[in-house]
């Protein structure tokens, strides 16, 4: 009787296959490119520039109220469209439980003025307290102010 000896010790590949994290890595990858456009749900406006714009950081957050107006007349409140008619009492009852009741309008440059005021006149008379406008700074310096003139000396002096 003989004992069978196997040498399948001497076999093992000791290599790492990365070809499954490599299909992993791009699966994720291409999830990544696709809902992060997603996630900006903000209407795309061409907004107006501003010399001397302030800047608004509670604009930025995620709960402020936001009014966007799109060049064809389009009215959005978030990211939904509404009815000019709807705005004042839906933006209302999201401004309900916030300290902050001021609702921000992003106006595309060439949106009609007349639409931008009747947004303005909706959320006024829903009680909006304050309205606050979006803009882009410029790129150009702020024009210098002008100096104002030194006083001639007064005659016999």
């Amino acid at each position: 009787m003989a004992i069978a000896v196997r040498d399948e010790g001497k076999k093992v590949n000791s290599d790492i296959n990365v070809t499954p994290m490599v299909d992993v890595m791009l699966v994720l990858l291409i999830i990544f490119m696709v809902v992060t456009p997603m996630l900006n749900n903000k209407v795309n406006v061409d907004l107006a520039r501003a010399i001397s714009a302030i800047p608004l950081p509670d604009a930025d957050h995620e709960d402020s109220v936001k009014v966007s107006i799109t060049r064809d007349g389009k009215v959005y409140l978030g990211a939904n469209q509404i009815v000019l008619a709807d705005l004042g009492p839906k933006a209302q009852d999201l401004l309900q439980d916030k300290p902050n009741k001021t609702v921000y309008i992003r106006a595309d440059v060439r949106a009609r003025y007349g639409i931008v005021m009747n947004a303005i006149d909706a959320l006024r008379t829903a009680g909006v307290d304050e309205v606050a406008f979006l803009t882009e700074p410029s790129q150009t310096s702020p024009p210098p102010q002008p100096t104002p003139p030194t006083p001639a000396p007064a005659p016999g002096t």
